[in-house]
């Protein structure tokens, strides 16, 4: 069966959809012998030689086997597959045998928290599409005692420093001392030191940021630097669910309620007849 060449090379642990669209563009990938360069083109793993930087990936495809893992990334590793300046990695924090994993999306070097690994392109592809609007909640501790006019800019979006507006976020704040805040953040996208960044527009630099949750997905048992498999149950909650097409329904006929007889009304004539007057 074909599928597309994107979520193949997801599949074989290589790279996720989104990088392996940029794998593709950039003229890395061959099938049988033929440079592609279109994302969208489809390949047979069972019919055709596919391979990517020049190794041939249809043997990891025939024995592919999806792995879910739950990490509870600590600060100062990457989520990354690699680093040209030889950071510590969280693929490093998982046993090799598990196969090439990739991070679903991000988490800064100094950021903590929860954090999925995967060979599984469709799910990161489900988790990390902004048309699913995943919510990430984190924890965030924050320098000084912003003032409630600054936050309320937050929740409605700014404008970072690259030029792009945030989308609205759910901000509640925790606690508080004389010289910190404390707020619980829910965001439904996910771009670069997205947080620090907010607060840093509003004058108040993040000194402590930590994941708690991806979606329905929690673990405040799971120790900083641990990691676990994720149950079938966890991961059929980020599949998407089928929807019934209108063409493929089937209307079942209502049945009709009994008509009740009518009961004809005495006629006049015999009513009258020998009747009592009053």
């Amino acid at each position: 069966m074909s599928e597309r060449l994107q979520k193949l090379i997801a599949a074989a642990g290589i790279a996720s959809r989104r990088h392996a669209e940029e794998i593709i563009a950039a003229g890395e990938v061959t099938v049988n012998g033929k440079v592609i360069t279109e994302p969208g083109t489809k390949a047979d793993p069972v019919n055709d030689h596919i391979k990517v930087r020049g190794r041939l990936i249809n043997p990891v495809l025939e024995k592919r086997e999806k792995i879910y893992v739950l990490l509870n990334k600590p600060r100062g590793y990457l989520a990354s597959l690699a680093d040209p300046e030889k950071r510590p990695l969280v693929t490093e924090l998982v046993p090799p045998h598990l196969g090439r994993l990739h991070p679903v999306g991000r988490l800064d070097f100094n950021t903590e928290g929860l954090l999925i690994l995967t060979n599984d392109g469709d799910l990161t592809n489900f988790v990390t599409a902004a048309r699913n609007k995943v919510p990430k909640v984190y924890e965030v501790k924050v320098k000084g005692v912003p003032a409630e006019a600054a936050v309320e800019r937050l929740r409605r979006g700014v404008t970072l420093d690259d030029g792009v507006r945030t989308a609205p976020a759910r901000i509640t704040q925790t606690g508080e001392t004389e010289t910190n805040a404390w707020y619980e953040v829910v965001l439904r996208e996910g771009r670069n030191q997205q947080i620090r960044r907010m607060f840093d527009q509003i004058g108040h630099s993040v000194l402590k940021l930590r994941r708690v949750s991806i979606g329905p997905l929690k673990d405040e048992r799971l120790p900083i630097g641990s990691w676990r498999f994720l149950s079938p149950l966890e991961v059929a909650r980020f599949k998407p669910k089928p929807t019934r097409s209108k063409s493929t329904e089937v209307k079942t006929p209502q049945a009709k309620s009994p008509r009740r007889k009518r009961t004809p009304a005495p006629s006049k004539r015999g009513a009258g007849h020998g009747a009592k007057s009053s």
